[in-house]
């Protein structure tokens, strides 16, 4: 049988957490790191290569992007640091000519990998990579982050509010990984009952949850535990040929009004990608905050090929 192999493009926090998180839930046969810093790369290999004798047989090495010929997965972390006080889309034009110059090296060795995003700001990177590639990659298979961490705070921070466990907590943040995103409370549940929150709650739940990455940062610098774990989510997802619903960033066409822009929304994630963009239903309001999240970001696209 084929060994199946992920490639981790750039090792700095995110990218390094994201590689050892995969090494410990043993989610391909080979794991192949790189980064510009080639030195780091070895010795995260080296490093985690110490402890497969704790957690199993996985091919751990430093490549290069040749390394990419025959990668199921290619996740890409690389991309300037988010500095305290810094908006995502503040870090557009640095992480644009990073990002650039990735895909023109992958494109080198493949076309037929899963590409998934993880620099900020998602939404408009990975629609980048979509419009530079879509002669060329399948847009299925370029999938960014997107919402789903997003989705993930807010569902802990519901749970916190109720005291239940946060898995049992049904709620997503679509739109913008930033400060566009909106919640979906028309859909929130808990096991199909109407979640017991006030107004007052809900604002607060929100806010912290379309804050949290400002808090982190200023706190400890960067956020990569979490994500790390999101990143796994959609890995498993895509290699275990699952079918889940995500809340990822793929491409739009006519979505609620919504088209020509990659934003994050439910998804059915499987071996192929994005195999079906979910069309769930969003009240008058829920629509108009959408639609104002995809101007804000085609806005900020508008701004790059001036």
């Amino acid at each position: 049988m084929k060994k199946t192999r992920i490639v981790v493009v750039g090792v700095g926090a995110v990218g390094s957490t994201t590689a050892y998180t995969l090494l410990l839930r043993n989610r391909m046969d080979e794991l192949v790191l790189i980064d510009a810093n080639h030195k780091k790369a070895l010795g995260d290999a080296l490093d985690m290569n110490h402890g497969l004798p704790f957690v199993g047989k996985t091919k751990v090495w430093a490549g290069t992007y040749e390394d990419c010929i025959g990668a199921d997965i290619i996740i890409i972390t690389a991309g300037a640091a988010q500095k305290p006080g810094e908006s995502r889309i503040d870090l557009l034009k640095r992480n644009l000519k990073i990002t650039d110059s990735i895909l023109n090296e992958i494109t080198k060795y493949t076309t037929d990998a899963i590409l998934l995003f993880a620099i900020n700001p998602v939404d408009v990177m990975s629609y980048y990579a979509w419009k530079k590639l879509r002669s060329k990659w399948a847009g299925n298979k370029i999938i960014g982050s997107g919402t789903l961490l997003d989705s993930a705070r807010f569902k802990y921070l519901i749970s916190e509010k109720l005291n239940v466990d946060p898995r049992s907590v049904h709620a997503k943040i679509i739109g913008e990984h930033g400060d566009s995103e909106l919640p979906v409370w028309s859909l929130a549940n808990l096991a199909g009952t109407e979640l017991q929150l006030s107004e007052e709650e809900k604002e607060e739940v929100f806010v912290n949850t379309r804050d949290a990455a400002y808090q982190i940062i200023e706190a400890k610098g960067a956020t990569f535990y979490a994500i790390a774990l999101a990143l796994d989510r959609i890995v498993t997802a895509i290699m275990k040929d699952e079918g889940a619903v995500l809340n990822v960033s793929t491409f739009l066409e006519n979505y609620h009004g919504v088209s020509d822009v990659y934003l994050g929304v439910p998804c059915i994630v499987d071996r192929k990608g994005i195999r079906q963009v979910m069309d769930i239903q969003l009240n008058d309001q829920e629509k108009a905050m959408l639609q104002a999240s995809a101007d804000k970001l085609k806005d900020i696209l508008k701004s790059t090929e001036s």
